[in-house]
C-alpha cells in the first residue's frame, strides 16, 4: 500500500505556508502548560505538558518537512507509540531467556509429533514491548490506512468552501490532514497499549512479519505465566508451541497472509464515514479543542453502519481467522498432551483471545473491524475431528488452497465437510496433488 493517502484535489491541497500560518495561531492558543495538559487528556495521552510540547515541536517539524498526505502523521504516531511502550518496557532477564530456550527445545520436538507443517527454521525473535510496536506497526498501518484516508477526506469535504476562498481551502486542507493524523495518533495509543498485552507475533490475529518467523514478547510471556495457577515451565512450553504453530502455518501456506489481507482491504474499501456526524463536528471545529473529534474517532462514532456487502465480507474474514486460530489451538492441544495442565492453559488462552483487552477493543473500533475469531472454539473442534478421522497429514493438506478449507456452513455442520471429502475420494487427492504441483 502506498504511503500516501487520498489527496484533496486541486487547490484544496494545503501548502507549507497554509500549515505554518495555521500552526502559528494554533500554538498561540494552546501554548501554555494547562491547555497542553487538557489536550493530552483529550488525546488519551498522559498529562505531561513537557512531553506534549516535545510532540508538538515534532509535529511542527514534520509539517514543514513532510508531504501533507498523512505519512508524516504515521511517522509521528509510530514515534509516540514506541515512546509510550518504552515507558513500561523491561529488559529481558537471563532467567526468562533460559526458560524460553528450554521451552523451545521441548516445544519443537512435541510440535513435530502433532503436524508435518514445520515451524520457521530461525529461532523465535525475543521482543521488548517497544520492539513489538516497531515490528507490528507496518501491518497495523496497512489495516488502518483506508479508514484514515476516508476520515481525512470526510472531514475536509464536510466544510463547504467557495472557489477562490483561500481561508476555506486552508481549513479544508488542514482538516484532511488532521482527520488522517487523528486516526494515526489514536492508533498509536492503541498499539502502545497492545504492546503490554501481546505475547506472540500473531496476537492480533495476523503475523506481524511478512517473512515468517516466530516472535515472543518476553516480558508479557513472563507476566502471563506468573498470573496463572500453573507451573511456569508448562505455560512457557504451551505458548512457545502455539507461536511456533502459528508462524509455521503462515510459512507453509504462503498464500494465506496475502489472502487474509486482501479480504481485509476489500472490507476496508467499503467503509463509509457518517457524513452528517462529521459535518456537525466540522462546523463547530475549534483547533484548540480537538477532544470531541478525538472521542468520536476513538469510539467509532464516525463510521457509518455496515452495508450488506460489508457484513458478508466481515463474515468471510471471521471464518478465515477462526480457521487459522482453530487449527493452531487444535494442533497445540495435540502437541501438549504430556503437559499435566495443558487443558487449563488452553482455556486461559481461549478466554484471553475471545474477550480481548481494552486496547484491542479500541483498535477494533478505530478500524471498524475486530480481529477476534468468534468461531474459534467451533473451528478447533472441527480440526480435531478431522485429525481423528483422516490423520494430521490429510488434515493439514487442506491448507494447500483456500478452496479446500472448511466453509462457514461446514463449520456449523461438520458432516457436510466429511461428505465433501469422502465423496470426492480419489478426485480430492488428485486435485490436491495438482494444487501441490506433484
Amino acid at each position: 500500500m502506498s504511503d500516501s493517502g487520498e489527496n484533496i484535489p486541486g487547490d484544496n491541497q494545503p501548502d507549507d505556508q497554509d500549515f505554518n500560518e495555521f500552526f502559528a495561531r494554533f500554538f498561540a492558543e494552546v501554548g501554555d502548560d494547562s491547555k497542553l495538559a487538557e489536550m493530552a487528556e483529550s488525546l488519551g495521552l498522559p498529562k505531561n505538558p513537557a512531553a506534549m510540547r516535545q510532540a508538538m515541536e515534532q509535529l511542527r517539524h514534520f509539517i514543514g518537512s513532510q508531504p501533507k498526505d498523512g505519512s508524516a502523521g504515521w511517522k509521528l504516531a509510530l514515534d509516540q507509540a514506541r515512546s509510550r511502550a518504552s515507558q513500561s518496557s523491561e529488559p529481558i532477564d537471563d532467567s526468562t531467556r533460559t526458560a524460553i530456550a528450554a521451552a523451545l527445545g521441548v516445544g519443537t520436538l512435541w510440535l513435530a509429533g502433532a503436524t508435518e507443517i514445520a515451524p520457521p527454521s530461525s529461532e523465535p525473535k525475543l521482543l521488548s514491548r517497544e520492539l513489538w510496536v516497531q515490528d507490528a506497526f507496518p501491518l497495523i498501518r496497512l489495516l488502518a490506512d483506508s479508514v484514515a484516508d476516508r476520515m481525512g477526506a470526510a472531514l475536509s469535504e464536510a466544510l463547504p468552501t467557495g472557489e477562490g476562498d483561500s481561508q476555506g481551502r486552508q481549513v479544508a486542507g488542514m482538516l484532511n490532514w488532521l482527520g488522517h493524523s487523528l486516526v494515526a495518533m489514536q492508533l498509536s495509543e492503541a498499539v502502545a497499549a497492545l504492546s503490554a498485552e501481546a505475547i506472540g507475533g500473531g496476537d492480533i490475529g495476523l503475523p506481524i512479519f511478512e517473512e515468517q518467523r516466530a516472535a515472543l514478547v518476553a516480558q508479557n510471556l513472563k507476566s502471563f505465566a506468573e498470573e496463572l495457577p500453573v507451573e511456569s515451565d508448562q505455560v512457557y512450553i504451551y505458548l512457545v508451541i502455539r507461536e511456533l504453530a502459528h508462524a509455521g502455518l503462515f510459512k507453509h501456506a504462503r498464500w494465506l497472509r496475502d489472502h487474509v489481507l486482501q479480504q481485509i482491504r476489500k472490507y476496508a474499501s467499503e467503509i463509509r464515514i457518517d457524513e452528517d456526524r462529521v459535518r456537525e463536528l466540522a462546523e463547530s471545529f475549534d483547533p484548540a479543542n480537538q477532544g470531541e473529534i478525538q472521542n468520536a474517532i476513538r469510539e467509532g462514532e464516525l463510521l457509518a453502519d455496515r452495508t450488506p456487502e460489508q457484513q458478508q465480507a466481515l463474515e468471510a474474514i471471521e471464518t478465515m481467522l477462526a480457521l487459522i486460530e482453530g487449527w493452531v489451538d487444535a494442533v497445540t492441544a495435540n502437541a501438549t498432551k504430556l503437559l499435566p495442565k495443558s487443558a487449563a492453559i488452553q482455556e486461559a488462552v481461549r478466554r484471553r483471545r475471545a474477550t480481548g483487552g481494552p486496547a484491542e477493543k479500541t483498535f477494533g473500533r478505530l478500524i471498524g473491524l475486530e480481529l477476534r475469531p468468534r468461531k474459534m472454539r467451533e473451528a478447533s473442534a472441527v480440526w480435531q475431528l478431522l485429525t481423528e478421522r483422516y490423520g494430521a497429514t490429510k488434515r493439514d493438506a487442506l491448507w494447500a488452497h483456500p478452496d479446500l478449507l472448511p466453509t462457514a456452513l461446514e463449520l456449523a455442520n461438520v458432516d457436510q465437510l466429511f461428505a465433501r471429502i469422502d465423496d470426492s475420494g480419489d478426485e480430492f487427492d488428485r486435485d490436491l496433488r495438482n494444487l501441490l504441483g506433484e
